[in-house]
């Protein structure tokens, strides 16, 4: 075995951004829709609704995302004590993602400048597994429906040339349209022709969706298809019915992104290097060659090469597809690859 310390050309840093669907399916395109009423009836359906690519039964059903209704005041669901109002468990989901996206409890969601009003929103929470490490800007089409009207929304990522941050990381806004395209030239309007600044917050770091609710009701012109409000809701009705809208829709569309950093680590096998095996076969006890024909014209195969740190410790093994003869009129450059 021998020893050679890399030079600092020897080793590259690469990094390679790669995009798949986000849905379990593996199809960019969620068009059927399943809940599970054992999850609905259970304490946490109070709070969120968990939804299924297929039927919750069904051994490989996964959670792809879940839905959850908040309001400042509490608005759309019972109250803990009714002695105490405005807390419930849509304040509680409120708070929550105020917190999180935010960064501050006495802050309101701001979409597009409009906060007056505008407190009912609706969370769609992507499953951690299924969007890996973001969503990819442009991809995301989802398509609510009514039963009479259809409301088609997508992310405005390719008309900002300004990047906006919060403490969730990057944010755009939810516009009507397209591909990160608006289809009316500017970010939605109501269905009575009114101007409209956002149906939402776009979240690709952390794998949120923040409809604002009244913006898209606003679109949609079924009574029922509207989160209801006041202090005695039943726990969860706001959330099934956003999950109506994307149900009558039929189409949720996708893409996650992931950063792959890789490490090139070139070995350079030069001609006069790595010719002679301390293999038991090939040398003695003493260190001798054990036949005299290696002494002047020596052959060695190299089947694996060992990356060790400067304590000699071992690190790594790269083992090569098949053994590399190496001789004096030889050199090599082997390419290893370290994927994290």
């Amino acid at each position: 075995m021998s020893f050679k310390p890399f030079d600092s050309e020897d080793v590259i840093v690469s990094a390679d951004s790669i995009s798949s669907t986000v849905w379990s399916t593996g199809a960019y395109e969620m068009s059927a829709f399943f809940t599970s009423s054992t999850q609905e009836a259970a304490t946490s359906g109070d709070y969120y609704l968990n939804v299924f690519q297929t039927s919750s039964g069904v051994p490989d059903a996964s959670v792809q995302y879940s839905i959850a209704y908040g309001e400042k005041n509490g608005n759309g669901s019972t109250v803990y004590n009714s002695a105490v109002a405005g807390k419930s468990p849509s304040s509680t989901i409120y708070g929550q993602y105020r917190s999180l996206v935010l960064g501050d409890e006495d802050k309101d969601f701001n979409f597009g400048g409009q906060t007056e009003g505008d407190k009912g929103i609706w969370v769609v929470s992507v499953d951690r597994a299924r969007y890996k490490e973001k969503f990819l800007p442009g991809t995301f089409n989802i398509t609510l429906n009514d039963g009479s009207t259809e409301l088609a929304l997508t992310d405005n990522s390719t008309l900002t040339s300004t990047v906006t941050y919060n403490d969730a990381g990057r944010v755009y806004d939810i516009i009507s349209g397209s591909n990160g395209t608006s289809h009316d030239g500017g970010t939605g309007y109501s269905s009575a022709g009114g101007y409209i600044a956002s149906y939402g917050k776009f979240l690709p770091d952390v794998g949120l969706l923040i409809f604002n609710a009244k913006a898209v009701i606003s679109n949609l012109t079924v009574v029922g298809s509207q989160p209801q409000t006041g202090s005695a809701v039943v726990n969860g009705t706001n959330n099934t019915i956003l999950h109506d809208l994307i149900d009558n829709g039929n189409s949720f569309k996708l893409n996650s992104e992931e950063t792959i950093s890789s490490n090139y680590v070139f070995v350079r096998v030069r001609n006069g290097e790595f010719n002679y095996s301390n293999n038991p076969s090939n040398i003695t006890g003493s260190g001798e060659l054990r036949h005299n024909a290696m002494v002047n014209n020596p052959q060695a195969y190299i089947t694996s090469v060992g990356l060790y740190n400067d304590n000699n410790d071992l690190l790594g093994v790269a083992k090569l597809s098949r053994p590399l003869l190496k001789d004096f009129t030889k050199e090599a450059l082997i390419r290893i690859k370290l994927d994290y």
